[in-house]
Order: C-alpha cells, then structure tokens, then sequence
C-alpha cells in the first residue's frame, strides 16, 4: 500500500493563536483537512473528503454560521478530486471513501466520486439523516446535500467487532484490505469513528475528530489552545464518551511510541510532518 497525505480544505478561523496555539497574531488561525489517498489492490481509498467540488462552486451548501466562524478558503485546488488527478489518477478510480463522520468539513467532497461505496457507521448516518448532531449545531454541522447523490453504503453497527490497542467493537470493512480498520471514537458525535491502517512498518491511526490539537496527545497531560477547546466542547455531542476515548488515543500515543503514529483532522502541525511545504502531500509507504 501507498499513503498520500492530502489537505482538503484550509480554515482560518478567528481566534488566531488563541484558536490554534501556533499562528502568528490574534486575528485568524490556521486548521487544515487532514485526509488520506490509500492505493491498494481493491482501488484507490479515500479516509474523508474535505471539501468538495460543489462547496466551491456553491457556498451557502455550508451553514454561514461556520462559514463565518472558520472562515473555510474554497480553493479548487485543495479538493480531494483534483489532488487524485494531480497524483496522476483519474476520480473514478476511487472505489471506496471511509467517513470519519458526515460533519460539512469531511463529507463535502462525497459526490466527487460517483463510483465509490462510502463506508460508515450506521449510528452516524442515522443520525446525519435525521439531523440530531447536538441542540445548537445539529443542522449547522449535517448537511445533507452533500450525500443525497451518493449511490452505494456500506454501514456497520457500532458495538460490533473486535479488541485493538485498548479500543472495542474494531472491524475490518468489507470488500477492504484487512489491514484497514474501522475503530469507533464516539463523542464528537454519536457516531464518529477513526480509522487505522497497518503499513507494515507500524500502525497509522487517523483519529478524525476525537481531538484536535498535536498537544493532546504525546503527553501524559493534555495541551490545548481555550479557543480549541471551546470549539470541541461545543461540537460535542457525549461528554463523558469523547474525553474517554480521547484519554485511550493519549495513552495509545505514549505507550505504543514507535509503533503507532496518530493524527487527528486539523493541526496544521501534524500535517506538516507528513506532506511539509506540499500542497498535495508526500506518500507514506
């Protein structure tokens, strides 16, 4: 298997520093859309999406509310469709999209891909369909536009599977390598998961949105920016269930170092140690 790092949408979103702890000033922030291209003998393979073709061409499909608050850049470029055509493969390669969860910012780029099964939780598309994501953000954060063209799911019960690395209910997916993992992360919503993919040289562990800052995890102790805290507590949807798992991925980082390398969708930071100064990524093999 090869790994292509993409960003799929760069957010400025007001706070600057305060937001990010990393950007200069006060003014903006610097997030990213941190997803991956995996080559594999079953077809290309998309983890989330970004932001999509039709989100550029068509902004109010996002909320204004977080299209004031994040401030997203809608560049055509950082579209996942155009990314697999700059790596030299064509759309309708992709054959399947693993989806963390269908907030705006990781399934917007769902119809760009009209060939490929997307692969989910069914807890989160029951949920996304019904428009029950939290009481403020509820139909600010689903937007079902972005999937009602979508011709083939593939959805998994949560509470199904088996242990791995201190995680319960793990599966593998179907018509999948069985070295790609579906790991259920519920918290920032009902039903969130990450997905973690064993390259041969150590485990990658794309932890979506149970955290978002390169200080939670590492340490013993947590480290977050107030502004990106307040942002996870209000995106929220089970308390208790996102500062469990998120407290798992942390010990994960600490104790298998070495063996598991972790990421989560936003920090600028960690997407840099992957893809520096790139505007489509490096792989990782």
């Amino acid at each position: 298997m090869r790994i292509h790092h993409l960003n799929c949408g760069t957010c400025c979103p007001w706070g600057g520093r305060v937001f990010d702890g990393s950007s200069h000033g006060l003014l903006h922030g610097h997030i990213v859309c941190h997803c991956m291209l995996i080559e594999t003998d079953a077809g290309l393979v998309l983890v989330d999406t970004g932001f999509g073709r039709k989100d550029i061409a068509r902004r109010s499909r996002l909320s204004g509310f977080f299209r004031f608050l994040n401030q997203p850049q809608f560049r055509e470029g950082e579209t996942a469709a155009h990314q697999v055509r700059a790596l030299g493969f064509d759309p309708a390669d992709v054959r399947h999209i693993l989806v963390s969860h269908l907030d705006f910012d990781h399934a917007g780029g769902l119809e760009d891909f009209p060939n490929a099964t997307v692969h989910i939780t069914a807890r989160e598309k029951e949920v996304a369909d019904e428009q029950r994501g939290g009481a403020f953000v509820g139909t600010r954060r689903y937007r079902p536009q972005q999937w009602d063209e979508v011709k083939e799911w593939k959805l998994y019960p949560m509470g199904r599977g088996e242990p791995w690395m201190g995680f319960d209910a793990v599966r593998q997916l179907d018509g999948l390598p069985p070295e790609i993992l579906l790991v259920p992360l519920a918290g920032h919503t009902w039903g969130h998961s990450g997905v973690a993919v064993d390259t041969g040289n150590g485990w990658l562990f794309y932890a979506a949105d149970a955290y978002f800052f390169h200080g939670e995890v590492g340490h013993t102790e947590r480290r977050c920016p107030p502004g990106m805290r307040f942002y996870q507590r209000m995106m929220e949807v089970d308390r208790q269930a996102r500062l469990t798992n998120q407290e798992k991925l942390r010990a994960l980082s600490v104790e298998r170092r070495g063996e598991v390398t972790l990421f989560c969708a936003h920090d600028r930071v960690e997407f840099e140690r992957f893809a520096p100064r790139e505007p489509i990524g490096r792989t990782f093999a």
